[in-house]
């Protein structure tokens, strides 16, 4: 069924799926103290459960990173993007780079559950870059990293595979639609571009 979907080239919704539970952040505690409060920007003063085992994860830890910001789903045409976002993690990681994944239902397009959604990244895609539980990315249901994420860029995600690039400041830089592929050029070059400032 995946193959079919994936080889028709759109993100058509799989209809048998029945939308799990949305992840819900929890209180950030990483910067409970002025001093990390100063040292985390504003936009990652956030803590969600990780996907492979939902156990909380402060996004502080990822402070003074180039951050590339996806909203994946399962069965989307975009969903080979997995491959090129894991390569771009894997290739500029020593430098600053973190790629860090959102799983959402907000298309219909993905799975029921966070385990589910987990073993098929990594067993479909090699997938080692920070992933995060199912939530909302858009709308009133959206989670406030992504509420934060919408209102810097001016743009909500638009589909699966939108992808935010924030600088080492914590603000948001760009926003790319999923026809941006992880291998276009101008893509790349504006990672590298952030990646090489201090």
């Amino acid at each position: 069924m995946r193959a079919l979907l994936l080889s028709l080239g759109g993100c058509l919704p799989a209809l048998t799926l029945a939308a799990g539970p949305a992840a819900t952040a929890v209180p950030a505690t990483a910067a409970a103290t002025p001093a990390a409060a100063a040292a985390c920007p504003a936009l990652l003063q956030h803590t969600f459960p990780r996907l492979q085992d939902e156990k909380p994860q402060a996004l502080c830890q990822y402070a003074g990173k180039v951050l590339l910001v996806v909203n994946t789903a399962s069965y989307c045409g975009f969903t080979p993007q997995y491959k090129g976002l894991e390569d771009l993690h894997a290739r500029y990681k020593d430098r600053g780079l973190v790629v860090l994944g959102f799983p959402s239902n907000d298309f219909a397009q993905e799975k029921a559950s966070n385990q589910e959604i987990a073993d098929f990244c990594e067993n479909t895609f090699g997938v080692k870059f920070p992933m995060f539980a199912k939530s909302a990315v858009r709308g009133a249901d959206a989670n406030p990293f992504f509420r934060q994420l919408a209102q810097q860029a001016g743009r909500a995600p638009l589909w699966n595979f939108h992808k935010y690039l924030v600088g080492r400041d914590g603000k948001v830089i760009a926003n790319y639609t999923s026809m941006t592929a992880p291998t276009d050029k101008a893509f790349v070059a504006a990672i590298e571009k952030q990646l090489a400032s201090n």
